[in-house]
């Protein structure tokens, strides 16, 4: 068997042990249809990390390689206590890699397959965390499109006040950067079905909006304990993403706020126009009609940042966050 296909061969023994690019391969974590997450000790800082190793064929194409480097690179850039840090990102042997924090614990399916649907002040408080991850990722001009409860790290938090640290995660392999390539078919989206928002489905272009409808369908499940969609086979899935209004949240938590229900509906709007504007508007919503609380989600104008006294300007990410991209023979 070649070295490139042992990579997604289903046997994962096979690279236990190895070093690729300066990481040794421990355990593996994860496992997708174009990439496979390992845990994995960097050789030179002495430290465990997350690593994915892409899809051999990916590294053949030019195109993706330039939009990976590209999209590598401002994912690193963005400095959030919430998104999964990237250290490093390059190419090695014909293989593309991502290095990345590697988070003790469980993603958020697990959590809800365990579980089962959480209480009002746990989801809000988790989903809160991934809403800030998810508007500081558009802030630098990025749209997840794949946010899903396996793609949410949920590690053990500081105290008893925050007893869950939450981590957005799945930057490094862009969507778009596949369906530029060629490695979806023409006018297929890339997502997962539970949580596609309809202007994916229907080949529309995508802005941040489509995260908050993808996030929407998150909270509901964490909330109702299954999506806001079910459906017999996938072609009603779609369907129903695209024209059915989805059940209230209340018709299957009654202990929960009649409130939260109109709120879930705008966020879960068909038009991108009829949504809440971030992701971060709507937990403020959704936060004041389970708990009462009134909370303001506001942004400074530039008017605002430039006057004296007026909140600091954001800052911009430090240099030292950019990873670099290297080719290792």
């Amino acid at each position: 068997m070649t070295r490139e296909t042992s990579l997604f061969s289903g046997r994962p023994s096979e690279l236990i042990g190895r070093q690729i690019a300066g990481y040794r391969i421990e355990q593996e974590i994860g496992r997708g249809g174009m990439a496979v997450v390992y845990r994995a000790r960097d050789l030179r800082l002495e430290r465990t990390v997350a690593l994915k190793l892409l899809a051999p064929e990916l590294a053949r194409n030019d195109t993706f390689r330039r939009r990976f480097t590209h999209e590598s690179r401002a994912a690193a850039a963005i400095d959030h206590p919430h998104i999964v840090p990237v250290f490093e990102a390059g190419e090695t042997d014909g293989v593309l890699y991502i290095a990345m924090r590697y988070v003790p614990g469980s993603d958020l399916r697990h959590v809800l397959d365990r579980e089962g649907p959480l209480p009002p002040a746990t989801a809000v408080r988790v989903a809160a965390q991934v809403a800030s991850a998810l508007d500081a990722a558009h802030e630098h001009g990025l749209v997840h499109r794949d946010v899903k409860p396996g793609n949410i790290l949920v590690a053990r938090g500081t105290d008893s006040d925050h007893p869950e640290h939450v981590y957005l995660t799945d930057f490094g392999l862009t969507k778009k950067s596949l369906s530029l390539t060629g490695f979806t078919t023409v006018g297929q989206f890339v997502g997962t079905l539970d949580y596609v928002a309809p202007e994916q489905i229907s080949g529309k272009p995508v802005d941040a909006r489509c995260d908050v409808y993808g996030f929407a369908c998150v909270v509901y499940e964490v909330l109702a304990g299954h999506p806001p969609f079910q459906r017999d086979d996938d072609m009603a899935l779609l369907w129903a993403h695209q024209y059915d209004d989805p059940p209230p949240l209340t018709a299957s938590r009654p202990d929960i706020a009649p409130q939260a229900d109109p709120v879930l509906a705008k966020a879960l709007a068909k038009s991108p126009d009829d949504r809440y504007p971030s992701c971060l508007t709507f937990m403020a919503a959704l936060r004041a009609a389970t708990t009462g609380e009134a909370v303001s989600v506001r942004r400074a104008t530039s008017a605002e940042e430039r006057a004296p006294g007026g909140p600091e300007p954001a800052r911009q990410p430090p240099r030292w966050a950019e990873p670099v991209f290297v080719q290792r023979n």
